[in-house]
């Protein structure tokens, strides 16, 4: 501590060690979380795995052993960047092989952030730990270390609540049983009554001790230990469920988490080379193009793939088709039907990865046909762009409940295994050019309002944030 000038002493800065989990989608609202840190006085440590950087910088086009990802978005903010090894040589297919990743993430990861967190925890009393929900190490490292554990979660308040009282859906028989009941949940605290098949996947399936189910037991038991809850939602979006929670412990809804100005990130943190699709979206008229992306990680089948593209086909509506190398396995890099390209030719553009934000906020967009991951739906409400849900796997199925039945504000496209060209098609026209979709454009202007009063001076989010942050402050920023 540094003398103030007056015979007092200064605070302390304080120190958080922010730590998301090793997927893209994890990893945007972590790294700018961590500006919004450190531009409220921390110094921020930010740890990525030596995957997540080689793929990141890959996408750079520049060397790994220079990248930096804060390298153009740090003014006077002080944010360190580490790396730490997820256990598994950097040439390992984690797509390919995602249950050994998986193991690996709940065994081998656990060891690897201690040695770091030893190394970089210089001083507990100014330190706190931000890691991710879904690790199954933090409030007992954080223990450890004798630091306190923030929890931050990169999904709705509904889900965290939903995992948080599994042991509730176990008691009643709609988790965790043989034939899981099928009639409505009414008995979480907080959540409106919700259908079984509404649940994320993990909750819905019979087998329950697979590697992902033991990572989701173990972090939950976890974020139980937690000191404070950060959530990447908003307050006036999910009243009830976050008033439960808060009664549980400090809960923070401080979203959304976007990049300044909801604009391409001054981060790195795309793990794929983005094209630039300006130029044709430029082309077009306004509100005409349909924009499909499924996301950074869950995968579709070759016949689900088919088929939405048949009906995308089939409607004649002009479209943005994000085709991620791996979309259907790294195995198979050009999953689209043959001919597709030739039968589209002149409306529509198929890229590898692109700047979503950059995209969705063109006003060439009308309509998003999404996998209904959690930072894909707030991107979109923040465009003003309605969706068609066809989720694959997790969250995707409860944030459809909040998109259509909840907001009103997108339709749902068939299921897993169950999805036609023909219902594509019908839903397509009615979003892109039907009075439905007016109906939904008028709706998501409101949830966009909601959330940009929540982020406005004097909002809820701001508020929260200030709260958390005076709190943080206090208790690592000693005198």
């Amino acid at each position: 501590m540094a003398a103030d000038g007056t015979g007092g002493r200064t605070k302390t800065k304080p120190h958080a060690v922010v730590i998301p989990y090793p997927l893209q989608g994890h990893v945007i609202p972590a790294a700018h979380l961590a500006l919004r840190l450190a531009a409220r006085g921390f110094t921020v440590t930010f740890v990525n795995t030596e995957s997540v950087h080689q793929q990141t910088a890959r996408a750079l086009g520049v060397d790994r052993r220079g990248c930096d990802i804060f390298a153009g978005a740090r003014g006077s903010e002080d944010v360190r960047y580490e790396l730490v090894s997820d256990g598994f040589p950097l040439g390992f297919d984690r797509s390919l092989n995602h249950d050994q990743f998986m193991e690996g993430v709940l065994h081998v990861l656990p060891a690897h952030v201690e040695e770091l967190l030893r190394r970089v925890v210089l001083d507990p009393a100014s330190t706190c730990l931000v890691a991710d929900t879904f690790f199954v190490w933090p409030a007992t490292l954080a223990r450890a270390l004798g630091v306190p554990y923030v929890s931050f979660w990169t999904e709705p308040a509904l889900i965290f609540a939903l995992y948080y009282h599994k042991d509730l859906l176990t008691k009643h028989g709609h988790f965790n049983s043989k034939e899981p009941r099928k009639d409505t949940i009414t008995y979480i605290p907080g959540v409106p009554a919700i259908e079984p098949h509404e649940l994320m996947s993990y909750l819905q399936e019979t087998d329950t001790i697979s590697v992902v189910h033991r990572i989701i037991f173990k972090a939950f038991e976890e974020a139980r230990g937690a000191d404070y809850v950060l959530c990447n939602t908003v307050e006036e979006l999910e009243p009830s469920t976050i008033a439960a929670l808060r009664a549980e412990k400090p809960f923070y809804a401080v979203g959304p988490i976007f990049p300044a100005g909801f604009a391409r990130s001054a981060v790195a943190t795309s793990m794929w080379a983005e094209s630039d699709c300006s130029h044709w979206l430029d082309a077009q008229p306004p509100g005409s193009v349909l924009y499909i992306s499924f996301g950074s990680y869950a995968h579709v089948t070759k016949q689900e793939l088919h088929e939405i593209a048949g009906g995308v086909l089939a409607s004649g509506a002009r479209f943005l088709w994000v085709m991620r190398p791996d979309i259907v396995s790294s195995d198979d890099p050009d999953p689209l039907p043959e001919g597709f390209g030739a039968a589209s030719a002149g409306r529509g553009l198929v890229v590898p990865w692109c700047c979503q934000v950059e995209v969705l906020s063109h006003a060439a967009l009308g309509g998003f046909l999404t996998h209904c991951g959690w930072n894909s739906v707030l991107e979109s409400v923040w465009a003003g762009v309605p969706m068609l849900c066809f989720p694959l796997l997790t969250d995707q199925f409860t944030n459809r409940r909040l998109v259509v039945r909840e907001w009103r504000i997108g339709v749902p496209i068939g299921d897993r295994g169950a999805v036609f060209a023909d219902e594509v098609r019908v839903s397509i026209e009615g979003v892109m050019s039907g009075k439905e979709g007016e109906e939904l454009r008028e709706a998501v202007k409101k949830v966009r309002a909601t959330l940009e009063a929540a982020t406005a001076h004097g909002g809820s989010s701001q508020r929260s944030f200030n709260e958390f942050v005076d709190e943080l402050t206090h208790r690592c920023g000693r005198c």
